[in-house]
């Protein structure tokens, strides 16, 4: 597998990851029940969402303990912040909004650069076991890659190609515009593609 295949192991995230409009729509919803002061909305709303906040801190602070302090503060924000919210917003937008904000306050905290951390599957030991791992091998020089990223086009990416938001999207919640996403993220595969081929094929760089 080449580089630029390996590096296809970010994209292969995306799927699912914003949902439906319907599923949405009904994230909104209880947006507006918490909003009048039922609170087991609330806390419906932080059980639909909790795995996609904490999983886009995990990979922008790049630990555990990190990550879930990180998410339990963008749950304290979005709450204390609710009134703000309107009918016709991109719900999940605004909460990573929140989440990116509250990573980098960690971040800055901490006086450290952050790094990404992101869990991928083990291969099954089968007939096809030396090929799985083989990629897993590969998919890990890709996380490896990531960590290189300087904090801006990592967030970019990350919300581009493992969260699937689209650079209009992702701009508004980095508060940056569209086309300073597109060379970020640009940048950063760049930078990835550069590190699997002086992995895949030694310090020459030949082609993979």
């Amino acid at each position: 597998m080449s580089c630029v295949a390996a590096q296809a192991f970010l994209t292969a995230a995306v799927g699912g990851s914003q949902g439906d409009q319907d599923a949405s729509s009904a994230l909104a919803a209880l947006v507006e029940r918490a909003r009048a002061g039922e609170a087991h909305a609330f806390d419906r709303l932080m059980l639909e969402t909790q795995e996609r906040v904490l999983a886009v801190a995990w990979r922008l602070l790049g630990n555990r303990e990190d990550a879930r302090d990180a998410a339990q503060e963008t749950f304290v924000r979005v709450y204390r912040h609710l009134a703000r919210f309107h009918a016709g917003q991109d719900l999940m937008a605004w909460i990573y909004r929140i989440a990116v904000n509250a990573c980098r306050d960690a971040a800055r905290r901490r006086r450290r650069s952050p790094i990404v951390a992101i869990e991928f599957r083990e291969p099954a030991v089968h007939a096809k076991a030396e090929e799985e791992l083989l990629d897993a091998e590969r998919r890990s020089s890709v996380l490896a890659a990531l960590a290189t990223l300087p904090t801006k086009e990592r967030a970019a990416l990350v919300l581009r190609d493992l969260e699937g938001f689209t650079s209009e999207q992702a701009a508004r919640i980095l508060g940056c515009r569209p086309g300073t996403v597109r060379a970020q993220v640009a940048a950063a595969r760049a930078k990835i593609r550069a590190h699997c081929r002086r992995v895949f094929n030694g310090p020459g760089g030949g082609a993979g």
